[in-house]
């Protein structure tokens, strides 16, 4: 049961303690992790790409940028999600009925484009002996170009979500032309889904690697580029372990959405009232899940940013001390 707190009207699911406030309990403590989680960890990827000149090139400001999506999605939508799961209140209103999906999937936009963009890079070095090299600072034009592609195709592919909540109200005050597109973008959204945020970056890292993994194998024999190719094959971990982890976030929603549509009873009468909000809620929670383990996963995996990320707490403990 849960009552309305004094003269505010919200409504309070940690009083009385009762089965709901354990699930309330719940889903705050995790939220807590992953928000701090999420927040310390995109920080501080964003921080030492920042302030290391030698790591300012394509690739660390790829990761750059997706730590900053990844950023926004854990510190607005995090707290935006639970608030209104916990009290049945959105903060900002309507706003927040569009704006919450659109930074969402724009993150997963953001994601795919990036993992698209690494997979891309690998592969012209593999396949161009010549640029098996130190990774060097490269022009900020050049930088700018490749994130504006990554940012600017996310922002737009995902603007329907800014107008989707818009058809579950009666009536929908919509222009008849982008009532049209709105309803088109709802009706292939699943699929949509699927082909573009789970298979295009599955299919562009798996093709990458076997044609880089191919070369590297038959470029081995050279003994004084085998330290280079040690380098990309790191690299080449590093974008599969991004995938491997964007595709476990993802599909469960995805598979979850393919198999209802499938099904002839009406969903409603096959679940508990409470299953789908349930369900909806776990798959944000796995969006959220991915956004705080990203950054965490880049240090660890990730040599030249986990170095400097160690190098850091080195030197603050020795400034405090």
């Amino acid at each position: 049961m849960r009552n309305s707190s004094a003269g505010s009207g919200l409504l309070n699911p940690l009083f009385p303690v009762s089965d709901g406030s354990y699930w309330a309990y719940t889903v705050m403590l995790l939220a807590l992790v992953l928000f701090s989680t999420g927040v310390v960890g995109n920080l501080a990827l964003m921080c030492i790409v920042w302030h290391n000149l030698y790591l300012k090139s394509a690739w660390n400001c790829i990761l750059a940028g997706l730590a900053l999506w990844n950023f926004v999605v854990v510190f607005f939508c995090l707290p935006m999600v639970v608030f209104h799961q916990l009290t049945s209140t959105r903060p900002l209103g309507e706003l927040s009925c569009g704006l919450v999906p659109y930074l969402e999937v724009t993150s997963q936009g953001v994601a795919t484009f990036s993992l698209c963009a690494l997979s891309i890079d690998r592969f012209h070095a593999a396949t161009d002996p010549g640029r098996l090299q130190m990774l060097k600072v490269e022009p900020c034009q050049s930088i700018l170009s490749k994130l504006s592609v990554i940012w600017l195709g996310s922002l737009v592919l995902a603007a329907p979500e800014l107008l989707l909540y818009q058809l579950m109200q009666e009536p929908v005050s919509l222009p008849p032309g982008v009532l049209s597109v709105v309803l088109t973008y709802q009706e292939a959204r699943m699929w949509w889904m699927f082909g573009c945020y789970l298979c295009l970056p599955l299919l562009f890292t798996l093709a990458c690697d076997m044609v880089t993994r191919s070369s590297s194998s038959s470029a081995s024999s050279s003994t004084t580029k085998r330290k280079q190719y040690s380098r990309e094959h790191w690299m080449r971990s590093t974008i599969m372990a991004l995938t491997i982890l964007y595709v476990a976030c993802n599909l469960p929603e995805i598979v979850c959405n393919i198999a209802l549509s499938y099904i002839s009873v009406p969903v409603p009468d096959m679940f508990p009232v409470a299953a789908l909000p349930a369900v909806s809620l776990i798959s944000q929670f796995l969006l959220f899940v991915r956004c705080s383990v990203t950054p965490v996963l880049l240090l660890c995996v990730c040599r030249s940013l986990g170095q400097c990320c160690c190098l850091c707490k080195y030197l603050s403990i020795f400034v405090a001390f």
